[in-house]
């Protein structure tokens, strides 16, 4: 189970990953917003970031205007790595090296097409288990 979320800058972005996972056979749950209405990225980060910290969803995705504010406030809750990605490179190494488990976007700049092939990529791709990598992640945890 994937965990969604955005504030209002992301909300139209957050609906076309909806139907993108949906698309994909997919299951998510989605945390809000529910409107483009002003709204405080904080509670949704929060949100997504607890759900996938305490188990109830496997991973998490995360939308705001840039993907920096909520991305920082998934990182305060113990047990998150969240990585905001502009490219698909990133998604890439921040799964294979980081065990990443929330992708930040940035909706206000990244277009729809490259977003989805953001999450593909982070969807997609494993941890690679290595021991170098695994040391690291530790060190974050600690």
């Amino acid at each position: 189970m994937i965990a969604i979320g955005s504030d209002h800058g992301g909300y139209e972005l957050k609906e076309a990953v909806k139907k993108h996972l949906e698309n994909r056979g997919l299951e998510y749950k989605d945390f809000g917003t529910y409107s483009k209405a002003s709204c405080d990225y904080p509670v949704y980060g929060r949100a997504v970031a607890e759900a996938v910290a305490s188990g109830e969803c496997d991973r998490g995705i995360l939308i705001c205007g840039t993907g920096i504010g909520i991305s920082i406030t998934a990182n305060k809750v113990k047990g998150i790595r969240a990585a905001l990605c502009s490219d698909c490179f990133s998604a890439q190494a921040t799964r294979e090296h980081n065990d990443a488990n929330i992708l930040a976007m940035g909706a206000r700049v990244l277009g729809e097409g490259l977003a989805m092939k953001i999450v593909d990529t982070f969807l997609d791709t494993p941890f690679s288990g290595d021991e170098r990598h695994l040391r690291r992640i530790s060190m974050i945890e600690e």
